[in-house]
Formats: C-alpha cells, sequence, structure tokens
C-alpha cells in the first residue's frame, strides 16, 4: 500500500513492546483495496476482515 509506516530504531527493548510498534507491521500488511477505501464504512469492513485472520 502507498501508505505505509516506519518502524522506529529504538537502543531500549522497552519501546520495541508499545501498542503503536507493534501494530506497524500489521497495518504495513493490508491489501490496497482496504487502504484505498472510499468510504470510512468500507475501510472498517476491510480492516475487521483483515484482522479476523490474526486471531
Amino acid at each position: 500500500n502507498t501508505f505505509k509506516l516506519k518502524d522506529g530504531r529504538f537502543r531500549l527493548d522497552i519501546r520495541k513492546t508499545f501498542f503503536t510498534m507493534r501494530v506497524v507491521k500489521h497495518l504495513n500488511r493490508l491489501l490496497r483495496e482496504v487502504v484505498d477505501a472510499p468510504s470510512l464504512k468500507t475501510f472498517k469492513a476491510g480492516l475487521d476482515g483483515a484482522l479476523s485472520n490474526l486471531i
């Protein structure tokens, strides 16, 4: 997708366990159709589908 987030590099291991750092790799794996959704409702439906595969 065109909206990829960058994950930071940290000297301390504690920052690697922050919620935002753990979520970046999953958000970057979203399909282009989900990221470029025309509406919030469509984005939420695609996000639910993508995240349900992780559980």
